[in-house]
């Protein structure tokens, strides 16, 4: 076995992240990264530290799990969902069910049930359940407490933040319960072939395959294809893409919005 195989070996077994379903230019930018913050000069070398200093690991997964996000991140996905994806899913049922997958430290989620609850609060006929994902453990965590900076804020109205959230007394911002009662928050990998839920009438998963092998994204898209239901919606993020293997199984709703609605 080479060094950056043992590397990749030890990080599975540690990390429990499986090197195997990232590309592996990907997997080497992130490692470099961390081996010129540790003057560490080669895979073997690097290998020694991380076993050597407990804190790396930590430092490590971060820099391979990359959790970058914001409230109602590109503003014309969130106007679609909320114009159209949303109330044409209503039209048709009362309740949904919804699966934010890689929900990071959970602004995506938010930003959904913000959105729904609005539209329950002038409908209360309609009501809706999100399952929010992430393999990340800590991250998921911090989403579920719900509490984020003033520059978490910059993109949400003065109304949104009074209705949605209480100012704590060191400046930062809660989540309020109508929110969290929306959304159940739970570790998932998305690279075990299950989904979290069956019979979902929209997925989410926006900027999180660009780092996958081209197998891992179109297993995950016919994992996703399986959970909707017949007319449910797929979600992407901007600049992914679905592979020429799935594309038939799906029908592009939006095309530069990545919005996709199931064909069977």
């Amino acid at each position: 076995m080479d060094d950056f195989a043992a590397l990749k070996r030890y990080i599975e077994q540690v990390l429990k992240i499986q090197c195997g379903n990232y590309k592996e230019d990907y997997i080497k930018r992130r490692l470099l990264s961390r081996m010129r913050s540790t003057n560490t000069a080669n895979y073997e070398e690097y290998l020694r530290y991380l076993k050597a200093n407990q804190p790396e690991l930590e430092i490590l997964r971060k820099a391979l799990t990359i959790n970058v996000t914001e409230f109602f991140r590109d503003s014309d996905v969130y106007e679609i969902l909320k114009k159209e994806v949303l109330p044409d899913l209503f039209k048709k049922r009362k309740r949904l069910r919804i699966w934010c997958a890689g929900c990071s430290t959970g602004e995506e989620p938010y930003s959904i049930a913000m959105i729904l609850h609005d539209m329950m609060a002038a409908d209360k006929e309609l009501s809706a359940q999100i399952y929010a994902t992430d393999i990340d453990k800590i991250v998921l965590a911090k989403a579920q407490e719900g509490i984020y900076s003033p520059k978490a804020m910059v993109k949400l109205s003065e109304t949104q933040i009074h209705r949605n959230f209480t100012k704590l007394p060191d400046g930062n911002y809660q989540v309020k319960p109508h929110l969290k009662e929306l959304i159940r928050f739970r570790p998932h990998d998305l690279m075990g072939g299950e989904p979290i839920a069956r019979w979902l009438d929209l997925i989410t998963c926006r900027n999180v395959t660009i780092y996958f092998t081209e197998k891992q994204k179109d297993d995950l898209a016919r994992q996703f294809h399986s959970a909707l239901v017949s007319d449910g919606y797929y979600i992407m993020g901007k600049t992914e893409y679905l592979g020429r293997q799935v594309e038939n199984l799906f029908t592009p709703k939006h095309s530069v919005q990545k919005v996709f609605v199931k064909k069977e």
